[in-house]
């Protein structure tokens, strides 16, 4: 079975989908050093590593998956490798601004003018880099068109895309300034079927 196949886990129902997500996120809290204030400055250049898990629809029947990452961000360029729940690569993007590339092991390079159109076809559900340049560092574009900056006062937003974003849990980040350790997203969307979930646990950042 292709790796790709074994990190889209088929079927679960939704207890199971609720459990597989709690799971994602079973870390002590660690107590911020300003839990007051918003993220620090955005940064162009970061390292990240953590899982996600994500509730999709495929020909009407539910769908899950879960799994891990890596994520390497340059100016210019988002580097995202999926592995599975035994660490196996499952796959690997790279996003420019002029196309999405996905790669897999004895398969040819898949490529598309974007990622949202690469995942979905790809993966079955839509894996939204371009949203995650910004969530993950606690920064989004509202409904209006404008700049949202979270705090730990300040958690939830619409983007102006339909993601309903929920920064639900904090780590301290750089300079001591908070920073998002889970992510719940959701989004209606017509290209994978009914609502798509996703959860995402950064692990602490050095």
């Amino acid at each position: 079975m292709p790796a790709l196949s074994r990190f889209i886990l088929a079927a679960a129902c939704a207890a199971g989908f609720t459990s597989l997500l709690a799971g994602c996120a079973t870390t002590a809290s660690v107590p911020l050093a300003n839990p007051t204030a918003q993220v620090g400055a955005y940064r162009d250049t970061i390292d990240l590593n953590g899982r996600l898990a994500a509730n999709y629809q495929k020909d009407g029947q539910p769908q899950s998956i879960n799994g891990n990452f890596t994520w390497v961000q340059r100016p210019g360029r988002i580097d995202v490798s999926l592995f599975t729940p035994l660490g196996q690569t499952a796959a690997e993007i790279t996003v420019t601004p002029d196309a999405a590339t996905l790669k897999q092991s004895g398969r040819e390079p898949r490529v598309e003018k974007d990622i949202d159109t690469l995942t979905a076809k790809s993966l079955g559900w839509i894996l939204p880099v371009s949203g995650l340049r910004d969530w993950l560092q606690g920064y989004a574009v509202d409904a209006a068109g404008k700049r949202f900056t979270a705090s730990p006062a300040h958690d939830s937003v619409v983007t102006n895309d339909g993601w309903r974003l929920r920064f639900v849990e904090w780590q301290n980040g750089p300079g001591g300034t908070p920073m998002p350790r889970r992510i719940d997203a959701e989004r209606s969307t017509t290209a994978v079927g009914d609502a798509l979930t996703i959860r995402i646990v950064i692990d602490p950042v050095a």
